[in-house]
C-alpha cells in the first residue's frame, strides 16, 4: 500500500492547483497522459516537443546541432529539408540523426565549413496515424568580422565647442555590443554632457579641457563568438582661447586655425536625430527605445511627453541620462508622437518622433490535439492576430490542405476546421500557419480517433493521511474514449457522494472540505463510458491535529539569573513530532547556557542579549505548530520605589493561522507598571455590520500572549487587547489589521415565527429578522412555507427579502397552518427549521348562544346559563362568552334616557356566569354573544328576569325645621333607592345634656306615605339627636343622623340679670368665660359718644353636650398666640386712626346712619323668641355633632339694616373720647371707598358677639 501524506495547509499550493488544471485539460483535450501503461498499447500520432529556434545562429567553431524531438505511438520516424527540398543525410558523411530522434549533428570540426551549411531546415516526424512539422530553421553562422583600416587625425577643439566621435563597427551576426574604453581597459566616463548613443558613437555637448586625452577607443564585442574587436584610438585635444593666445597666437593667424574665435554660450540644437521629425516603426512585444542627444552651452537636459496621451506608468524606463526613451513590452496601443525636448538657460529645441507598432502573428487560440471516439464531433480552431492581420493556412500531415486526401468528416471554414462523425481513418496531425510580412506562426494539432475503455491512472490501495478539519483530495487519473464520466463511492454499500457535502473534480479527483473523524474509510473510484468501466479504491485515515496545550510564557528576567519556558505538545498517537526551539526566528546561539530538555529550554546566566522572541515549532509529517514568547532582560540594579498603575496597553498585534471560522491573535504584553497582569481581554469589532462598536471576545490569563478565536462568517474582524491588573485595567491596543471571514451558509433560523392572519382570507407570517451579524453572508433572504395542518397538502413556498412579514391571501377562514421559516444567503440555507402552528384570519362568529336561562341567587345577584356554540361557527380563536344585561325601563322613562348597558365577560369555554351588583325589586333584560378575536356574534334572544325586594337606602335627606320651645318639626324626602315597597319608616331620637350625655331612646314608627313630622312635648333650649331609616318587609335600611335644638325659655332667662364688662377701647374682642356647656346666652355690645348710645346684640350659645369630650380650640395657647399677634396689629392701626381724626373735621357718622336706617339697637324678635346663633361666615358645610349651627342650617338675623350679624366679620370701630361712634361699618358686600381722612381698617378675626361692654 502506497502512502500519500496531504499537504499541510488547507489550500492548495502554488505548484498544485496549476498541476490539477493541466491534468484535467490534458485529459478531456490535450493529450494522452504519459503513463507507462497507456504508452504501451495506446496509438498517438506524433508531437514535435523540441526543436531549434527560427533564427539559429551557430558558433563555426563548434559542430551544428539542429534538435527535433517528437513523441508518437508507434515511435515516429523523422525526415529533414534543406532549402525546401528532401535533405538526404545518408549522403552527406559530416550528417548524422541521433538514434531515437530527429536531432541532426553536422561534425565540421574536423573537416568542413559551417557557412557550407548555411540555410532553411524543416523536421517531419511521421508515424501511421499521421505528420507533425516544425518550423522553418534558418541556420546561419555567426560572424565577428574586422575593422577596416583607416587614418584618423587628431582633433583640436576650442573649449565649449560641440564632438561627435564616430564608431562604425562592422556589420557582424548578431550585431556587435558597443562600448568606449581608453588604452588602460577603463571604461570612459559618461554624464549628461558626456554619452553614447545607440548607434555606439560617442557624443559631447560641449567640451572642457578636461576631456583631452589620446586613446577614445571603440569596441565591439561579439558574444556569441566571445571576441572583442578595437577601432584605432582617435585623439582629442581641447584649448582655451587664453592658453591659445599665449602659446601660438603669434604664430598662426585667424585663418590657419580651427575656429579660434572663443565659444559663446548657446541655445540647444540636437545632434541626433536630425531635423524637427521623424519616423520610427517597432514590432509588438519589443522594446521601443527612442533617442534624442543635443548639444548646447550649458549642457542642455532632456524630457519625453507623448502627445495626446500619458506614457505607461509601469513600463517606462529612462537610460542614458535621460536621453534614451524605453517602453518594454511594446503594443498598437503605444503607437503615437512622442516629442523629445532639450531645455538650457538660453532656450529650447523639440523634436517630435512618431511612433507606428507592427506586429508579427501572435495567437488567440492555438489549435489543441482533439481525442474523439468513433462518430464523435469536434473542432480544432485556429486563431491569430497581427499588424497587418495574418493570413490563416492549413496543412494535413506537412501538406497543404487544398492538395490533401479528401476526408468526408472534414470541413474548413476560414480559421475553423469542423469534424462530424469521425473515423478511425480521420486520425491526422493538422498544421495551422499564420503568416505576415513580420513573420509567422506554425502550430500542430493532431486528431486521434480512439475508442478506449475507462482506465484508472491512479495506483491501487493509496493511503491518504489527513489532519482533522483539513481538506482531503483523493486522486483518481483516468483515460477513456469517449471520455468516461466519474462517481465516487465510501465503504462497500454506500451510495454515490454528491457535490451538496464533497467536491468532485473534472480530472477526478475527490474533495472533502473539511474531513472529519467519521471521513475515515475506504473510497471507491468508478469510471464509466459506453466501452466499459474501471475502478479503484483508496483509503483515508483522519489525524488529531497537533496542539500546544502549555505555551511558553512572557518572562521578565534581571541579568544574570536563570529563566525556563515551557512548551507542552499534545499529539496524535500515531505521528511523532519534533519540537524544535528557535529564537528571533533564527537557530539558537550555540552556546552552553542554552539547554534543551523535552518539554524545557532553559537559559541560565541571562544576558542583555539574550532578550527576543523564543519561539517553540512542533512538526509531524502532517501538521506543524508554533507558539512563543518574550524575554526581556533588566538590569539587577535597585530600583527607586515601584509606582503601580493599571498596565500599558497591548501592542504588535498579530493575526495567523487564519482559518475560515478561526484565527490565531498574538501580541506583546505591555508594561505592567508593578503589578502583575492578571488577564487579557479581547475586543473584536466587526466593520462590515457595526462599524465603531466593540464588543467583548475573550479572557486569557495574564500570563498568555496568544489566543486562538473563533470566528463567525462573513465578518470583517479588527481585535484589540486590553491588559488588567488589580490596580484596573489598561486603555485598549491598537486595533489589529482586519480579517473578513468567507461567506457561509446562515447557521440559524429567524425566531419569533407567528402565523396570525388579520382578514378572513388571509394569513400574516411574521418572525424576527436575523442580523448583520448572524447573515453569515451576503444576500440574506427568507425561505417561508406554509401548508394545511390537516390535510395531505404539498408545502407552499417563496423566498422573499430581508423582511419580516409575509402576507398569504386567498385562505379559508380560521384554518390551522403549519409555518416554517428558513434563512439563505447566497452561500446556502440555514439548517431545516422548526414547524410553528398558525392561523389564517377570523370572521365574525355564525351563532348565538342558545338556552339561555337565569336562576336569581338574591336581590343583588343572578346566575344566568347557556348552551355552548358549535366550534367550528366560532370561526376563530373562542376568547369567551359576554353577557349584556340592562334594567328595563317604562317607555315614558325610556323616552327621556338613553338605556345604560352593562357588560360582563366570561373568559373560556364556560357555559355559566354571575351577575353581581344587581337593584333590588327590579326587572332586568339580558342576552348572551360568543366572542372571539374577530368580535362578538349574534345575540340570543333577550331574556327578562326580576330580583327580590331588598332594604333600601337611607332617606336622600332630612332637615329639621321651625324649632319652639317644647317642639321641633323633621322634613325629608324618601330612599333614592327604595328597593321594594316601603311599609313605614322609624325615628329614634335622644336628649344630649349639658354634661354631654346622652338620654334615653325614644322609637317612633311613621307611615310610609309622610314625608314631614313634628315632635311636640320636648323640652326647651335642649340638644337633640336623630337617627332615621326607612323598612320595607325585607327589614330596615341605611339610616341618617340629624341634630337640633329647641328654643329658650325666655321667661327663665329674663330672671337672670346681665352681667356687664368694661373693654378698652383699644381692643376689638373680649373673652367670656365660666359658661355653661349647652346653654344659650344673649350678648349686647355698645358704644357711647357723642351722637348716643349705640348698641347692637345677637344671641350664641354654648358647646352641647358629646358623647366624647373635644377639645375646646380657644382653650390652646397656640391659638391664644396667634389672636393676640392678630389683635396687636389691629391694636397699631387703631392708634393711628385715632390719633389722625383727633387733628379735627367732621366725621362722616351721619352718612353711615343715614345709609343704614335707625342706628338704635333693635330688640330682641317676639315672634319666635329665638336669639340669632353666631356662624363662621366661612363655613359654609353641614355641621357634625357639638355644630353651632341651627337646625335648619340658617343664620338668624335682626330686621335692623345696621345689625352687626349683616357685616359678616365684625365691626371695624371704637368709641370717642365723648362717647360718639366714630367706626365704619363693614358689610359683607363690597367695601364703600374711603373719603377724605377716613380709613378702611382691617375687620376682626373674632366676631364681636363674642364680647360684652
Amino acid at each position: 500500500m502506497q502512502l500519500k501524506i496531504m499537504p499541510k495547509k488547507k489550500h492548495f499550493s502554488a505548484g498544485r492547483v496549476p498541476l490539477i488544471l493541466f491534468l484535467c485539460q490534458m485529459i478531456r483535450a490535450l493529450d494522452v497522459p504519459l503513463d507507462s501503461k497507456l504508452l504501451g498499447d495506446l496509438v498517438q500520432p506524433p508531437t514535435i516537443t523540441q526543436q531549434s529556434p527560427k533564427d539559429y545562429i551557430i558558433d563555426p567553431r563548434e559542430n551544428i546541432v539542429i534538435q527535433c524531438e517528437a513523441k508518437g505511438k508507434p515511435p515516429p520516424s523523422f525526415s529533414w529539408t534543406r532549402n525546401g527540398t528532401h535533405f538526404d543525410i545518408d549522403k552527406d558523411p559530416l550528417v548524422t540523426m541521433k538514434p531515437g530522434s530527429g536531432t541532426l549533428v553536422i561534425n565540421i570540426m574536423s573537416e568542413g565549413k559551417a557557412e557550407t551549411y548555411e540555410g532553411v531546415y524543416q523536421c517531419t516526424a511521421r508515424n501511421e496515424r499521421g505528420a507533425a512539422i516544425s518550423n522553418n530553421i534558418v541556420v546561419r553562422p555567426s560572424r565577428s568580422p574586422l575593422w577596416t583600416k583607416e587614418r584618423l587625425e587628431p582633433i583640436t577643439l576650442r573649449n565649449g565647442q560641440s564632438l561627435v566621435l564616430p564608431c562604425r563597427p562592422p556589420i557582424g551576426l548578431p550585431p556587435a555590443i558597443i562600448f568606449w574604453m581608453d588604452n588602460s581597459f577603463q571604461r570612459l566616463p559618461q554624464s549628461e554632457r558626456v554619452s553614447q548613443g545607440l548607434n555606439g558613437d560617442l557624443y559631447f555637448s560641449n567640451v572642457l579641457p578636461e576631456d583631452t586625452r589620446e586613446d577614445y577607443i571603440c569596441y565591439a564585442r561579439f558574444n556569441h563568438t566571445q571576441t572583442i574587436q578595437q577601432k584605432q584610438p582617435i585623439s582629442l585635444k581641447v584649448i582655451s582661447v587664453d592658453e591659445l593666445n599665449d602659446t601660438i597666437a603669434a604664430n598662426l593667424n585667424d585663418t590657419e586655425f580651427y575656429g579660434a574665435k572663443p565659444s559663446k554660450e548657446r541655445p540647444p540644437t540636437f545632434l541626433t536625430p536630425e531635423g524637427n521629425e521623424s519616423l520610427k516603426e517597432e514590432l509588438r512585444g519589443n522594446v521601443l527605445s527612442l533617442e534624442c542627444i543635443a548639444e548646447g552651452l550649458p549642457t542642455p537636459i532632456i524630457y519625453w511627453i507623448k502627445e495626446d496621451g500619458t506614457l505607461p506608468v509601469n513600463r517606462t524606463f529612462y537610460q542614458n541620462f535621460k536621453k534614451t526613451l524605453q517602453i518594454t513590452q511594446v503594443s498598437e496601443a503605444d503607437s503615437g508622437n512622442y516629442q523629445c525636448i532639450a531645455k538650457n538657460t538660453l532656450g529650447a529645441v523639440h523634436h517630435t518622433i512618431s511612433v507606428t507598432v507592427k506586429a508579427a502573428p501572435y495567437w488567440i487560440s492555438a489549435p489543441q490535439n482533439l481525442v474523439l471516439s468513433p462518430g464523435e464531433n469536434g473542432t480544432l480552431i485556429c486563431r491569430a492576430n497581427g499588424n497587418p492581420k495574418p493570413r490563416i493556412g492549413w496543412l494535413t500531415n506537412g501538406v497543404p490542405v487544398e492538395i490533401a486526401p479528401d476526408d468526408p468528416s472534414r470541413k474548413i471554414d476560414g480559421d475553423t476546421i469542423i469534424f462530424s462523425n469521425v473515423q478511425e481513418r480521420s486520425s491526422a496531425v493538422y498544421q495551422c500557419n499564420a503568416s505576415n510580412e513580420y513573420g509567422y506562426l506554425l502550430a500542430n494539432a493532431f486528431v486521434n480517433v480512439l475508442a478506449e475503455p475507462p482506465r484508472i491512472l491512479t495506483s491501487a490501495n493509496i493511503l491518504y493521511q489527513v489532519i482533522a478539519n483539513r481538506p482531503a483530495l483523493l486522486d483518481c487519473a483516468f483515460f477513456g474514449s469517449p471520455l468516461p464520466t466519474i462517481e465516487w463511492f465510501k465503504g462497500t454499500k454506500g451510495s454515490a457522494l454528491h457535490e451538496d457535502i464533497y467536491v468532485l473534480h473534472d480530472n477526478g479527483t475527490l474533495e472533502i472540505p473539511v474531513a472529519q473523524k467519521d471521513s475515515t474509510g475506504t473510497y471507491t473510484c468508478v469510471a464509466r463510458n459506453k466501452l466499459g468501466m474501471a475502478k479503484n479504491e483508496v483509503h483515508l485515515e483522519i489525524k488529531d491535529p497537533t496542539r500546544i496545550i502549555k505555551q511558553p510564557e512572557y518572562a521578565v528576567v534581571q541579568r544574570g539569573s536563570k529563566v525556563s519556558f515551557e512548551c507542552k505538545v499534545k499529539h496524535d498517537n500515531t505521528l511523532i513530532p519534533t519540537i524544535m526551539w528557535l529564537k528571533d526566528n533564527g537557530e539558537l546561539p550555540n552556546d552552553e547556557r542554552f539547554s534543551v530538555d523535552k518539554d524545557h529550554l532553559v537559559v541560565t546566566d541571562v544576558s542583555d542579549d539574550d532578550g527576543g522572541v523564543y519561539t517553540c515549532a512542533a512538526n509531524t509529517t502532517l501538521d506543524s505548530v508554533s507558539a512563543s514568547a518574550v524575554l526581556r532582560v533588566v538590569a539587577p540594579t535597585p530600583t527607586p520605589a515601584p509606582v503601580y498603575d493599571v498596565p500599558n496597553p497591548p501592542f504588535d498585534l498579530e493575526l495567523t493561522n487564519q482559518l475560515d471560522k478561526s484565527v490565531q491573535l498574538t501580541w506583546t504584553p505591555g508594561d505592567d507598571n508593578n503589578s502583575p497582569i492578571t488577564k487579557f481581554i479581547i475586543e473584536y469589532e466587526d466593520a462590515m455590520h457595526e462599524a465603531g462598536i466593540w464588543h467583548h471576545q475573550a479572557e486569557v490569563s495574564g500570563t498568555q500572549t496568544t489566543a486562538q478565536l473563533t470566528l463567525s462568517p462573513y465578518v470583517n474582524y479588527s481585535f484589540r487587547v486590553m491588559a488588567e491588573n488589580s490596580i484596573g485595567r489598561s486603555v485598549p491596543s491598537e486595533a489589529s489589521e482586519q480579517y473578513l471571514t468567507k461567506a457561509a451558509e446562515p447557521d440559524q433560523n429567524p425566531m419569533t415565527v407567528e402565523g396570525l392572519g388579520t382578514e378572513p382570507d388571509n394569513l400574516v407570517i411574521t418572525w424576527k429578522p436575523l442580523n448583520g451579524f448572524e447573515s453569515n453572508g451576503p444576500g440574506l433572504q427568507y425561505k417561508v412555507s406554509w401548508r394545511q395542518k390537516d390535510g395531505d397538502d404539498e408545502w407552499t413556498s417563496v423566498v422573499v427579502a430581508n423582511v419580516s412579514k409575509y402576507i398569504v391571501s386567498g385562505t379559508p377562514t380560521f384554518v390551522p397552518y403549519l409555518i416554517k421559516v428558513q434563512a439563505l444567503n447566497d452561500v446556502g440555507f440555514a439548517p431545516e427549521p422548526a414547524e410553528v402552528m398558525g392561523h389564517s384570519g377570523e370572521d365574525l362568529p355564525m351563532v348565538a348562544p342558545g338556552n339561555v336561562r337565569v336562576n336569581v341567587v338574591n336581590s343583588t345577584l343572578a346566575e344566568v346559563h347557556w348552551d355552548p356554540v358549535p366550534l367550528k361557527s366560532v370561526r376563530g380563536h373562542l376568547q369567551g362568552y359576554r353577557i349584556y344585561y340592562w334594567k328595563a325601563q317604562s317607555s315614558s322613562k325610556r323616552n327621556r334616557r338613553h338605556i345604560e348597558k352593562k357588560i360582563l365577560t366570561f373568559q373560556g369555554n364556560k357555559t355559566h356566569g354571575m351577575l353581581p351588583g344587581l337593584q333590588p325589586y327590579s326587572h332586568y333584560v339580558l342576552n348572551v354573544r360568543v366572542v372571539n378575536g374577530k368580535g362578538e356574534g349574534p345575540a340570543s334572544t333577550d331574556r327578562g328576569f326580576h330580583t327580590p325586594e331588598g332594604v333600601p337606602s337611607a332617606p336622600s335627606s332630612l332637615k329639621i325645621v321651625n324649632p319652639t320651645l317644647d317642639s321641633l318639626t323633621l322634613e325629608w324626602d324618601p330612599p333614592s333607592h327604595p328597593n321594594g315597597v316601603l311599609t313605614e319608616y322609624t325615628l329614634r331620637y335622644q336628649p344630649i345634656n349639658s354634661t354631654h350625655e346622652l338620654g334615653p331612646l325614644v322609637d317612633l314608627k311613621i307611615p310610609a306615605n309622610k314625608t314631614r313630622w313634628t315632635l311636640n312635648h320636648l323640652n326647651f333650649s335642649t340638644r337633640y339627636k336623630f337617627y332615621f331609616y326607612a323598612q320595607t318587609s325585607v327589614g330596615s335600611g341605611s339610616q341618617i343622623t340629624e341634630e337640633a335644638i329647641t328654643t329658650v325659655d325666655e321667661g327663665k332667662m329674663g330672671k337672670e340679670e346681665w352681667r356687664k364688662e368694661i373693654v378698652n377701647d383699644s381692643r376689638s374682642f373680649f373673652g367670656l368665660k365660666g359658661l355653661m356647656p349647652g346653654t344659650a346666652y344673649k350678648v349686647r355690645v355698645g358704644a357711647e359718644g357723642d351722637s348716643g348710645f349705640v348698641s347692637s346684640e345677637d344671641v350664641f350659645e354654648t358647646g352641647p353636650a358629646m358623647a366624647s369630650r373635644q377639645v375646646d380650640i380657644a382653650t390652646q395657647g397656640w391659638f391664644i398666640g396667634l389672636m393676640c399677634a392678630v389683635a396687636l396689629l389691629i391694636l397699631i392701626l387703631l392708634i393711628v386712626c385715632f390719633i389722625r381724626r383727633n387733628k379735627g373735621g367732621k366725621y362722616p357718622v351721619k352718612e353711615k346712619e343715614d345709609a343704614h336706617a335707625d342706628p338704635e339697637i333693635q330688640p330682641m324678635k317676639e315672634d319666635d323668641g329665638t336669639f340669632g346663633e353666631y356662624s363662621d361666615a366661612e363655613d359654609h358645610k353641614p355641621l357634625k355633632k357639638g355644630s353651632r349651627t341651627p337646625s335648619d342650617r340658617t343664620v338668624k338675623k335682626e330686621d335692623s339694616d345696621d345689625s352687626l350679624v349683616d357685616y359678616g366679620e365684625g365691626v371695624n370701630g371704637q368709641f370717642n373720647e365723648d362717647g360718639s361712634f366714630i367706626g365704619q361699618y363693614s358689610g359683607k358686600k363690597e367695601k364703600e371707598p374711603a373719603e377724605g381722612n377716613e380709613s378702611s381698617e382691617a375687620p376682626s378675626p373674632v366676631n364681636a358677639m363674642n364680647s360684652f361692654v
